[in-house]
């Protein structure tokens, strides 16, 4: 991610302020002079927050948290629309519903409609109904696509909420601080920075100004999204390493045993039939049982008996 300096600021704009009269007085310590009726902010002060404010962004991204951009001014519409589109993050850019977060159980209901409305009208299921009833479909699909297309895919409250001018946004920054989700606003010098968590003191009526300062936030957001995914790719590898060690380990135990099993078999005693001629062998040598003085054949005469 670049660093943003002090001279880029300078050249979008971001250093001007509202007229005097229209000041708020908790802007102070962001007001570096006043010029032609006009106040300057301090862009030394810009600078610091917005790096705080980015640092922050980037470890509610890099943990998986979502953060809800709001522009609704002409002028910041297309820009943190693309923006929040390229960090894959949610945004309204059309109109604040009221109770978007107070009552998002409600808008959860409205987009479910609106999708089942877009499928029914992709997959052919709306072939049976009549012309009239499909164009009044596509039309009410269209209506809330425009308000709730930027948040269809947002299944649960956000993390933390982007605005560009907390002053235009004051709905959306009263919900959220209703609910305790942390704010992140760029504050002109009309605004009071006490109402958001981080207040980036900017121009927030100028094109280039609201640019240069969503890009960097979302800089930022891309980069923590990215880190996150390389720590789970490196999860998943060591897991896949320690799966294939455990397998080896497996293979070689069996490997083991078999080889064991094989020496066990080779170590038998010999059947008890070869033992038994072994025996016969060595004892033909010899005289044989039978063989004595008093064995001998028929010749021989036993004592104490006639013949």
């Amino acid at each position: 991610m670049n660093k943003l300096e002090y001279k880029d600021l300078l050249e979008a704009g971001v250093h001007f302020g509202h007229l005097k009269k229209k000041w708020n007085p908790r802007m102070l310590p962001y007001i570096f002079m006043e010029r032609k009726g006009i106040h300057i902010i301090d862009l030394n002060k810009t600078l610091e927050n917005l790096d705080e404010a980015a640092a922050a962004m980037k470890q509610m991204a890099r943990s998986g948290k979502k953060i809800l951009f709001v522009a609704t001014k002409k002028q910041a519409k297309e820009i943190v629309s693309e923006a929040a589109q390229k960090a894959g993050m949610p945004f309204v850019t059309e109109r604040w519903l009221g109770g978007m977060l107070t009552n998002f159980s409600t808008i959860r209901k409205s987009i479910k409609k609106m999708q089942s409305i877009e499928k029914m009208l992709t997959d052919g299921t709306a072939v049976n109904i009549t012309k009239k009833e499909r164009l009044r479909l596509s039309r009410e699909k269209a209506k809330m696509e425009k308000v709730l297309g930027g948040i269809a895919s947002l299944n649960r409250i956000p993390a933390a909420i982007f605005l560009v001018d907390i002053m235009h946004e004051h709905i959306a920054l009263l919900e959220a601080k209703k609910l305790g989700i942390q704010t992140i606003g760029m504050v002109d010098t009309n605004s009071d920075p006490t109402q958001v968590d981080f207040a980036i003191p900017a121009n927030d009526d100028a094109t280039k100004s609201i640019a240069i300062i969503t890009s960097y936030i979302t800089d930022s957001l891309v980069e923590g999204i990215n880190e996150r995914q390389k720590e789970k790719d490196s999860m998943e590898a060591s897991e896949e390493d320690e799966t294939s060690d455990s397998s080896r380990e497996l293979i070689a135990g069996e490997e083991e045993e078999v080889l064991g099993e094989g020496d066990k078999r080779d170590r038998k005693p010999a059947p008890k039939g070869g033992t038994l001629r072994r025996r016969q062998q060595r004892g033909g040598s010899g005289p044989s049982r039978g063989a004595g003085p008093n064995r001998g054949g028929g010749g021989g005469a036993r004592p104490g008996v006639k013949r």
